[in-house]
């Protein structure tokens, strides 16, 4: 028996699963660079169920969840909208790449996961008042 996520009904990690198993080009490409903590050697996971949602990559860790954009979602921006207002009410950050930059500017979107990852990192650190 497949091992449940928090709060992820079973459709939504099977959903997962069957995503993990079919990726676009973008993220083929992507995931060439973060598997096997290829990313300054955070784990990263892809197609991961948060709730009713799945990332198609996070780094658990440090609950950053990277989201790839296809021609599809020019029609549905309010629908990204919601979903990563959804996502952020879970405690995760969010960043987006079109596959367009995954396919023409890879060293820039490394470098944005890197930035994003080195102010969680930050955020950590800083003690509150």
């Amino acid at each position: 028996m497949p091992r449940r996520f928090r709060d992820v009904s079973p459709v939504v990690q099977e959903m997962a699963e069957k995503l993990r198993k079919v990726m676009t080009p973008a993220e083929k490409r992507l995931w060439t660079v973060l598997k096997g903590r290829g990313l300054e050697g955070y784990k990263v996971r892809r197609q991961f169920p948060v709730g009713r949602a799945i990332l198609d990559f996070c780094i658990p860790e440090y609950r950053l969840g990277i989201e790839l954009d296809g021609g599809i979602h020019l029609s549905q921006q309010e629908y990204d909208a919601s979903r990563t207002e959804y996502l952020e009410a879970r405690g995760y950050r969010i960043i987006r790449f079109a596959n367009e930059t995954i396919e023409n500017d890879l060293p820039s979107v490394l470098a944005e996961i890197d930035r994003a990852l080195n102010a969680l990192k930050n955020e950590r650190n800083t003690p509150s008042d």
